[in-house]
């Protein structure tokens, strides 16, 4: 017997015979007392806020089914935004973002007449930074 009802006592609930023993059976196949058992069913109905009388629609095995495949998809989904648009645009950023070293090359300078160089009268604007 259950220890937290142990000094209760029985009471009698009249219900039809093939009732009985199906409610038997079920309790048999849970591993409970009848009268544990008929206390889990109630709660489950009050804290769910479900009636009996209610149908779920489809089987739940069939919404899991369905879940798992909306899932699925989303990851597929996800996947191919991550390989076909995420990466590339990282890639691209990356580069832009890394020093990419620039050939230096030696500037021309103009000579005059007897060979001398004249000073550089214009520079570049990203050259002048440095």
């Amino acid at each position: 017997m259950d220890r937290e009802f142990k000094k209760e006592k029985f009471e009698t609930l009249k219900i039809k015979s093939s009732v009985a023993q199906k409610f038997k059976r079920y309790s048999k196949a849970i591993s409970k007392s009848q009268s544990m058992s008929l206390l889990a069913m109630l709660e489950f109905f009050e804290a769910t806020g479900l009636s009996p009388e209610e149908r779920l629609g489809p089987n739940i095995k069939t919404l899991e089914s369905l879940l798992k495949k909306r899932i699925n998809a989303v990851i597929a989904i996800v996947r191919d935004i991550e390989k076909n648009q995420t990466k590339p645009t990282v890639a691209m950023m990356q580069s832009l973002f890394v020093g990419v070293e620039l050939d230096k090359k030696e500037l021309l300078l103009e000579k005059d007449d007897k060979g001398k160089e004249q000073p550089v009268k214009f520079v570049e604007r990203n050259q002048m930074d440095l």
